[in-house]
């Protein structure tokens, strides 16, 4: 079970990489909420950001994913990476922890995405 979420975690990350909105919708809930650093926002928003450019990301490195699975219906990754972009055109990059919320629908669907920048 592990495993089928961590794969959907990897296609949604490079769904988002790629500003592939088909692929965003695919395996995020409607109503996923995102959180980043200064806004919150829907599903319908964050693929905006990325196909619009707002978002363009530049590197992503990861470190680590974590997958905790619980009642088989609800699973939380925690993903550890350096995430770089052009936001606005500017480049900014940030070592992050990433919670992802997943829900057990028919098939597992990302409900929630948090950024948390990381100080080390």
């Amino acid at each position: 079970m592990e495993n089928e979420v961590l794969k959907v975690s990897q296609n949604f990350w490079e769904a988002m990489e790629n500003a592939n909105e088909e692929k965003m919708r695919l395996y995020a809930n409607a109503r996923c909420q995102f959180v980043h650093i200064g806004i919150t926002c829907e599903l319908d928003k964050e693929i905006e950001f990325y196909t619009s450019g707002a978002f363009k990301p530049t590197r992503i490195d990861f470190h680590d994913q974590k997958v905790t699975v619980f009642n088989h219906t609800t699973a939380i990754v925690l993903t550890d990476c350096d995430y770089a972009l052009l936001l606005d055109g500017k480049e900014t990059s940030h070592h992050f922890m990433v919670t992802e919320v997943y829900s057990k629908e028919e098939d597992w669907k990302l409900i929630q995405f948090s950024f948390t920048a990381l100080v080390y």
